[in-house]
């Protein structure tokens, strides 16, 4: 099931009226998405307005993986506050990179990619995509799944 970004607390505008505004997400909430792991919801067109970029934290606890899947026309970046990730990307996800705490991962727009948590511990990150409304970008690629082992 997937659901929208949503926070539980509205944003908290730095000023009010009709023009574009500062202000702050207060982490809380979370949501499902297409790739099969949870999200907590953060900047995008849903919570602030945003036409250009989302950014939301993602945990993926040991054992866990994503969807095969990529983001047409979208760039994502991803800083690793805490554990470590493998992924396996590519056309037919046979390439592989590790991401420690402290690194940055960079995702090409419409590169097939699958993360996965093969630590003892969670691993958990701040996650920036240059689509504003997350999951409107994400195309799922389960004609890969069978090229990455459980």
């Amino acid at each position: 099931m997937v659901t929208t970004p949503q926070t539980d607390s509205p944003m908290i505008p730095a000023t009010s009226g009709p023009t574009p505004t500062c202000g702050v997400i207060r982490p809380g909430s979370s949501f499902h998405g297409k790739q099969g792991l949870t999200y907590g919801a953060g900047i995008a067109a849903e919570t602030t307005g945003s036409v250009g970029i989302c950014m939301h934290l993602l945990t993926i606890p040991p054992g866990g993986r994503a969807k095969a899947h990529l983001h047409r026309d979208h760039e994502t970046a991803i800083y690793v506050l805490s554990g470590e990730c493998q992924m396996a990307f590519g056309e037919d996800l046979t390439e592989r990179l590790t991401v420690h705490a402290g690194e940055f991962l960079y995702i090409p727009a419409g590169v097939p990619h699958l993360p996965m948590n093969i630590g003892t511990e969670p691993c958990m990150g701040v996650l920036a995509r240059t689509d504003p409304n997350e999951q409107e970008s994400v195309e799922l690629r389960p004609d890969l799944e069978g090229h990455v082992p459980i």
